[in-house]
């Protein structure tokens, strides 16, 4: 039983691995969207991606690992996993990033953003209200160091793994029975 559960690890690693590279390299887009607005539609579209491509590395593991019959539990644990280590390697590259590359770049541009869209509302009757709300969001968002934005950043993507672990490992789950009958 324990050689089994190091197969799990392992490959959760393994498949969290080219999950993290795919999530460092949508997330390169992140920033860049805000000098060239289509690339927000590439990061948007390769987002959507991420339950397919962890459905495939549970079909991957299921097929070719586990003799293609996997548990509900097996499979959601193996999700799970692959997300939080995908997860780890993301939120490295995310300080990287915030520590040394970005330089209050994104900042600025949410602040520039913020103010075209508080000109724009000139004329609404919460002109007051809009105005103090997103004094109030640069505020928050001037006062987090790139370790909070890091594991801000990471909490979301190990909770979002947690949800979408769910759903994968219900639809890549196959017992015995199943197999036999598709043959």
């Amino acid at each position: 039983m324990k050689k089994k559960e190091n197969n799990i690890q392992q490959y959760a690693m393994y498949f969290g691995t080219y999950m993290g590279v795919y999530w460092i390299l949508k997330f390169i887009l992140f920033p860049l969207a805000f000098k060239i607005p289509f690339l927000s539609f590439l990061f948007l579209g390769l987002t959507i991606g991420v339950p397919f491509m962890g459905y495939y590395y549970l079909k991957t593991y299921r097929d070719k690992v586990c003799g293609g019959t996997i548990t509900f539990g097996r499979a959601f644990t193996f999700t799970l996993l692959v997300y939080f280590f995908a997860s780890l390697l993301a939120a490295v590259a995310h300080f990287v990033y915030f520590q040394f590359i970005d330089h209050g770049f994104i900042l600025e541009s949410v602040t520039n953003q913020l103010n075209t869209l508080v000109e724009l509302s000139v004329d609404t009757d919460n002109y007051d209200s809009l105005v103090e709300n997103s004094e109030n969001i640069l505020d928050i968002l001037a006062h987090l160091t790139p370790t909070d934005i890091t594991f801000d950043n990471l909490s979301r993507n190990v909770f979002s793994g947690i949800f979408l672990a769910l759903p994968t490992a219900l639809i890549g789950k196959r017992s015995n029975q199943e197999n036999t009958n598709e043959q």
